[in-house]
């Protein structure tokens, strides 16, 4: 479906007016969505469409997953932890998974940003450069 540009605009608004300290509020995003179906403006399908994207990117950026070929120690947990939360502040939910298909070393995915150092992607490389 086509989202007006106005549609974008009057959600891109909605979303900002959800926003507090730099996070967004559950109940305002609740309430914003209520009302917009309450009032069913002129495009509202459209203008909930690209809310409901923003709201899921936001969501996405404020979380993280920490993938290791073994389990990781609890100090290299809180390093990376820590690490994460300089990088993209304080309030990221960071989850920690065991895929033995990496091999060695770590896999880190915030949002749409990949940091992959493990064995398996070194090798992939290598066999590109062939």
């Amino acid at each position: 479906m086509k989202i007006s540009k106005q549609a974008r605009r009057d959600a891109k608004q909605l979303f900002t007016a959800c926003r507090v300290s730099g996070g967004l509020d559950e109940g305002r995003v609740r309430q914003v969505v209520g009302t917009v179906i309450a009032q069913k403006p002129r495009g509202y399908v459209g203008i909930l469409s690209h809310f409901q994207r923003l709201v899921k990117l936001d969501l996405e950026r404020r979380s993280a997953r920490v993938e290791s070929a073994v389990p990781a120690s609890e100090a290299l947990q809180q390093s990376v932890q820590a690490n994460l939360a300089r990088r993209y502040g304080p309030g990221l939910a960071v989850s920690f998974a065991v895929n033995p298909s990496l091999i060695g070393g770590l896999r880190v995915k915030v949002g749409s940003d990949v940091f992959d150092g493990s064995v398996k992607a070194r090798l992939s490389e290598l066999e590109a450069s062939f």
